[in-house]
């Protein structure tokens, strides 16, 4: 006569939410998919820069063969077309053999110094490139950020919606 209708074995508003949940693991996962490419690219660009310094150091220092006894000897592909990989010195004929290897340590000398030069360009040049990087990245994060608790209110009306709507039937 007057029986009250059988409640199903799962209230009805489970399925949205499980729809919900499901559309936000396929957001989250489409975040982190986005962000590995980005971490790979970054990955990548910063493997070729890395090439590039070791082709371009083995060109100006000979580079290295890997000989048998693990000696450091100048790679014969590492000297460009019609450089010699070795230095040839000849005596002038009123010239003695002392002012040769003075000669030759004086260029030594300017040598170690235009590498320590080199090194401390590069270590300058480094350190700007990554300040410039990391105000780049900074930048980049405070993009991000700027639209993070527009998200999170989002989310919370809508959790909050569904909650109301479910109460409203449960009462009604």
């Amino acid at each position: 006569m007057n029986e009250p209708a059988p409640r199903p074995p799962f209230p009805r508003w489970l399925g949205g939410a499980v729809l919900v949940l499901l559309g936000c693991q396929t957001a989250l996962l489409w975040m982190q998919g986005s962000l590995l490419e980005r971490q790979h690219g970054e990955l990548a660009a910063l493997r070729r820069d890395i090439q590039d310094l070791a082709e371009t150091f083995d060109a100006y220092t000979g580079g290295y063969d890997g000989g048998a006894n693990g000696s450091l000897s100048p790679s014969r592909r590492a000297v460009g077309p019609g450089r010699h990989p070795y230095l040839r010195v000849r005596l002038q004929e009123g010239e003695k053999p002392d002012g040769v290897a003075k000669e030759l340590a004086d260029q030594r000398k300017s040598e170690k110094e235009a590498v320590a030069k080199a090194r401390d360009v590069r270590e300058k040049l480094s350190i700007e490139e990554n300040a410039r990087k990391a105000e780049e990245k900074a930048r980049q994060e405070a993009e991000t950020h700027k639209l993070r608790p527009l998200v999170w209110i989002g989310v919370v009306v809508a959790l909050g919606a569904l909650f109301l709507r479910s109460w409203s039937r449960n009462r009604g």
